[in-house]
C-alpha cells in the first residue's frame, strides 16, 4: 500500500446540470444531465502503461488529474491494482472516450480501483472483468471517504459487486455523499458464468452501498444482474443503516432485483446522532431517501426461468421514511412483486408509480397515492421492447396523478417538465405530444449510453412518517 499523503488539496469537479431538451426530430438529445468533463485544472499526468499508471496513482500530488492515453492496460497480468489515498484524485481517459480506455483485470486479482481518499473522481473509462469489485470506496482509519465521484465509467463483467461502498473495519468513519452517474454498468452471459465459478453462488450486484449516506445514483444503464441458479443482489442496493439515498432517471434492464433500500429484519446497521426514525424498535436498514423517476424492465425469458425469476422491481426492507415517486415498472412476464414493502420499521411513501404488476405489503405501513399497477403493456410507446415512454392512447395515465406543490415534482425520466397547475402523468414520463415520445431507452441508451437521462428538478414530496 502507498505511504500515505499528509497534505490534502480538496479538488472536487462539480458538474452543472442544464436542462434537457429533445429536438422535432424526436431523436436523443441529452446535452444536460451528463455533459463533457471539463478540461482538467491544476496539475495533470498522463500516461501510456500499466507501470506508468500505476506510478502515478502512488506516487500524484493531492489535485492531480491522471490522463490515460488510449489502449488497454492489463492489471491482471501486472499484478497490479490501484489504490488510491490521495485526495482530490482525478483518474480519466485522456480523449474523454470510455470505451478507448480499457482497465482489464482478467479475473486475475481482486479490485481494479479502490478509492480510499476524498474528493477523488474516477471518469471516463472502461472497468472489466475484475476479480471482486471494478471499483470499492471504503473509509479508513484515518476518517471518512468523501465526495467521490464516478462519471461516465463502463463497469463490465464484474466478479461480485461492480461498484462496492462501505466502511472500513472499525465503522467509526464512512463513505458519504458520493455519485454514480452517467454510466453503463453491466453483467453479461460469459460475466454471469464466471460470477458463478468465482463464488460459488450468485454473489453480484451493480452499486451495493453500505453504512452510507447521500449518495446520488442517477442517469445510468443497469443490466444484467441475476443468475441460471442463486439469486443476486439488487442493480442499486442500499442497506445496514445507509440514508438518505437518491436513485433517479435510471434504466434498469433484466436484473432480478432493480433498486432496494434495506434488506432483512435484523442485521447489524448504521445509527445516526439526531435518530431519524425515532419510532423504530430495533434494525432500521435505510433511513429516508427517495428512488424517482426511473424505468424499470425485463423481458428476457433466460431470467424469468431461472431459479429466481424476476424478484421485483422497488424492494423496502426496514425502510423508515423512504419514497418511491413517479417511477414505471414493466414486465413481460410476473414478477414476485413490482414494488414491496414489509418489516415493521418500513414505513414508506408510494406516489404516482405506474406498474405492469402488483404492489405487494408485507409489513410495515405505506401511504400510497396516485399509483397505478396490473397495466397491460399497451399503454407504453413499445413496452414489448421496453419503450416505456407513454403512448399517446394511454388515458389510464395521462393527466391522471395526484397532484404536488409547485417546485416539488418539475420534470420527468427525459427532463421534461411536469405541468404543475394541471394534472401531470403517472409514472416516469411525462407524456409530450409535441416530442414525439418514442425514443426507446433499450436501443437508445444502449447505443450511446452515457445518454440516459436529463433534467434538474425531479419529483419530491415531503409527507409525515408513520409513528
Amino acid at each position: 500500500m502507498p505511504v500515505k499523503k499528509i497534505v490534502f488539496l480538496a479538488i472536487f469537479v462539480l458538474f452543472s446540470t442544464l436542462v434537457f431538451r429533445m429536438g422535432s426530430s424526436g431523436a436523443l438529445g441529452y446535452d444536460g444531465a451528463c455533459p463533457a468533463l471539463p478540461e482538467p485544472a491544476g496539475e495533470t499526468v498522463t500516461v501510456g502503461s500499466v507501470e506508468q499508471l500505476w506510478d502515478a496513482v502512488n506516487t500524484a500530488a493531492p489535485g492531480t488529474t491522471i490522463l490515460i492515453m488510449d489502449g488497454t492496460y492489463n492489471l491482471g497480468s501486472s499484478g497490479r491494482y490501484l489504490w488510491i489515498d490521495t485526495p482530490g484524485l482525478t483518474l480519466r481517459s485522456a480523449r474523454g472516450d470510455r470505451e478507448a480506455v480499457i482497465l482489464d483485470d482478467d479475473y486475475s486479482g481482486s479490485e481494479i480501483i479502490t478509492v480510499a481518499a476524498s474528493n477523488v473522481t474516477i471518469a471516463d473509462l472502461t472497468l472489466k472483468r475484475a476479480g471482486t469489485h471494478p471499483i470499492h470506496v471504503v473509509s479508513t482509519n484515518d476518517g471518512d471517504t468523501l465526495n467521490t465521484m464516478i462519471y461516465n465509467v463502463h463497469i463490465l463483467d464484474p466478479g461480485q459487486q461492480a461498484i462496492k461502498i462501505n466502511p472500513h473495519a472499525a465503522r467509526i468513519h464512512y463513505t458519504d455523499n458520493g455519485t454514480v452517474a452517467c454510466s453503463t454498468i453491466e453483467l453479461t452471459d460469459a460475466g454471469r458464468a464466471k460470477v458463478l465459478d468465482i463464488n460459488g453462488s450468485c454473489y453480484t450486484g451493480g452499486v451495493d452501498g453500505h453504512w452510507s449516506r447521500g449518495w446520488v445514483i442517477r442517469d445510468n444503464v443497469i443490466k444484467g444482474f441475476w443468475c441460471e441458479t442463486g439469486l443476486s443482489e439488487h442493480g442499486v442496493h442500499f442497506w445496514t443503516g445507509s440514508r438518505d439515498t437518491l436513485v433517479e432517471r435510471n434504466t434498469f434492464i433484466d436484473n432480478a432485483r432493480a433498486v432496494g433500500f434495506g434488506l432483512g429484519e435484523a442485521d447489524a446497521g448504521r445509527t445516526y446522532g439526531d435518530n431519524p426514525c425515532p419510532s423504530a424498535q430495533g434494525h432500521v436498514g435505510h433511513y429516508d431517501g427517495v428512488i424517482r423517476n426511473n424505468f424499470i424492465f425485463a423481458s428476457r425469458q433466460e431470467l424469468f426461468v431461472s431459479q429466481y425469476g424476476v424478484d421485483g422491481g422497488i424492494a423496502f426492507a426496514q425502510a423508515c421514511g423512504s419514497r418511491a415517486l413517479h417511477n414505471t415498472i414493466a414486465f413481460t412476464n410476473p414478477p414476485f412483486a413490482a414494488i414491496e414493502w414489509r418489516f415493521e420499521n418500513s414505513s414508506v411513501n408510494l406516489i404516482n408509480n405506474l406498474t405492469t404488476h402488483f404492489l405487494m405489503d408485507r409489513g410495515g405501513s405505506a401511504t400510497l397515492a396516485g399509483n397505478l399497477s396490473l397495466q397491460p403493456l399497451s399503454l407504453f410507446e413499445d413496452g414489448a421492447k421496453g419503450n416505456l415512454h407513454l403512448d399517446p392512447g394511454a388515458t389510464a395515465a395521462i393527466d391522471q396523478a395526484v397532484a404536488v406543490a409547485s417546485g416539488l415534482c418539475d420534470d420527468d425520466y427525459d427532463g421534461q417538465d411536469r405541468p404543475m397547475a394541471d394534472a401531470s402523468d403517472i409514472g416516469a414520463d411525462e407524456y409530450d405530444d409535441a416530442s414525439g415520445n418514442t425514443t426507446s431507452p433499450v436501443g437508445g441508451q444502449a447505443a450511446n449510453d452515457n445518454e440516459s437521462g436529463g433534467g434538474t428538478g425531479g419529483c419530491f414530496i415531503e409527507f409525515a412518517r408513520s409513528p
